[in-house]
């Protein structure tokens, strides 16, 4: 009915300590697959040096290798913030959650003069985030005092400031909420 244990049971590959080229390897693939930060790719290495072990004699170089990929051009935490930024506004998440995002990337706004989204930009958001989430003169009924109160916590959880998220929510329109979100000198 059933096989024996010694047939059924396949066999574990044996996992090789990590070495020079293949830590290089790793990063590689890593930093050619995925769009990364020099903290996230360390953080990466240093999980697989733990899982698979190190064969070098001396500590791996992971700053300097990881240095040597920034001196590529294989990772610019830069564009990564730029890129992730614009991201996250386009999907309607406020400064807040954007710098909150960043900040877990290990991308450190300061070290790099990042500059915040501006108030245009913020502002769009939030109308992106309570159209898609169907908040305010958005929604398809007008909502009952607790019913108010999710949809502010909804958007500052989302990232935006109360006054932003009292704006939109307390909007009579559609097109109120519009002219407000649009009505921010540049």
């Amino acid at each position: 009915m059933g096989q024996s244990p010694e047939t059924s049971r396949r066999r574990r590959k044996v996992i090789q300590p990590l070495n020079e080229a293949s830590l290089r390897d790793l990063a590689l693939s890593y930093a050619g697959r995925y769009a990364t930060t020099a903290a996230k790719l360390k953080h990466y290495l240093q999980r697989k040096l733990r899982t698979r072990g190190w064969a070098g004699e001396a500590e791996p170089a992971l700053d300097a290798l990881i240095e040597r990929f920034v001196e590529l051009g294989y990772i610019n935490d830069v564009a990564f913030a730029e890129t992730r930024t614009r991201d996250l506004l386009r999907r309607g998440y406020g400064a807040r959650r954007v710098a909150q995002a960043l900040h877990h990337a290990g991308v450190d706004t300061d070290e790099h003069d990042l500059a915040p989204p501006s108030e245009a930009e913020t502002r769009a958001a939030a109308l992106a985030f309570a159209r898609r989430r169907r908040l305010g003169p958005f929604a398809t009924d007008r909502p009952d005092e607790r019913g108010r109160e999710k949809q502010l916590a909804a958007l500052v959880r989302a990232g935006h400031d109360f006054d932003t998220a009292r704006a939109l929510v307390d909007a009579e329109s559609e097109e109120e909420a519009e002219e407000w979100a649009f009505s921010v000198e540049e």
